[in-house]
């Protein structure tokens, strides 16, 4: 069914996507503007330009951490985790948008994996969305858990890494599973979708550690997009100035993480990869437990 579909068309419906995106949120301003509210360009929109250059870069390059980073400091600067979430989802349409089309540039994308996650992905990123917006917790509670599985997998990345030829690789099955799980948590999150879908795919399968992540990355696109649509209508995203900032590190950041990803060699990306995911959610399980 999708065997006859183009990375030239993959490229021109993410265009058309973040064109429309484009327009809502113009409206969007526009609407804030009548209320009241003017868009500031001060020290908190350069603070968030650098960190969404920066999440971008680890991003564009792991397949991971975007949301992790962007939603961490977003609540540390006060942002309700809901509220967050919406803007972080917001942001990232804009960012994967570019790392897709960079993904797509390099040949990144394994299009059998792509179609495989990418609509499972989108119908649990809805449900993650709406279930988000009925939760009083902002979803906390399922932190621990996450984070505790990601941490595991971190470990296991690399031993097999180091194991190389002795490592005893079991394929995965159920790859659509993994995806509806990815946007669905990722949604309720504020991230996820990168360190629960790369990391367990890079860990149970064959194909390069770039195509992985090239592929991860470009779908990340269509299941930011599911939930922001959700965000849009069901939160009102009110801090313009850290959400452009965000928005502008990230696309600039976007093109440079797609060739990190084809210039570094296959087992140095999986080192990086399981030590950036253990030292994550280990600091995700203290943080929660203090």
């Amino acid at each position: 069914m999708f065997k006859n579909i183009t990375n030239q068309q993959i490229s021109r419906t993410i265009i058309l996507i973040k064109s429309f995106l484009v327009i809502v949120l113009a409206f969007k301003l526009w609407e804030a503007s009548r209320e009241g509210y003017h868009l500031i360009i001060d020290s908190q929109f350069f603070i968030f330009l650098l960190v969404g250059f920066i999440a971008e870069i680890v991003d564009g390059s792991l397949g991971m951490a975007y949301g992790v980073i962007s939603s961490s400091f977003l609540i540390f600067f006060g942002i309700p985790p809901i509220h967050a979430s919406a803007g972080v989802h917001t942001s990232e349409v804009f960012t994967t948008g570019v790392s897709g089309l960079s993904h797509l540039h390099f040949q990144n994308v394994d299009k059998k994996l792509f179609f495989q996650i990418v609509i499972p992905g989108v119908i649990g990123s809805f449900i993650g969305a709406y279930a988000l917006s009925q939760m009083d917790d902002g979803g906390h509670a399922l932190k621990p858990f996450i984070s505790g599985y990601l941490l595991l997998v971190g470990v296991r990345l690399i031993v097999r890494q180091l194991q190389g030829d002795k490592a005893h690789i079991k394929p995965l099955k159920s790859t659509g599973l993994i995806g509806f799980m990815g946007g669905t948590l990722d949604a309720i999150g504020g991230g996820g979708w990168g360190p629960l879908v790369t990391s367990t795919i890079l860990s149970r399968s064959g194909p390069q550690a770039r195509h992985v992540i090239g592929t991860v990355n470009t779908a990340e696109f269509f299941v930011t997009f599911a939930s922001t649509g959700i965000f849009l209508f069901l939160v009102e995203v009110s801090f313009f100035n850290i959400l452009l900032g965000l928005i502008i590190g990230g696309v600039v950041a976007a093109p440079l993480g797609a060739y990190i990803v084809k210039a570094v060699e296959h087992k140095w990306l999986i080192y990086i990869v399981g030590t950036v995911l253990i030292l994550v959610s280990a600091f995700s399980i203290f943080n929660y437990i203090l």
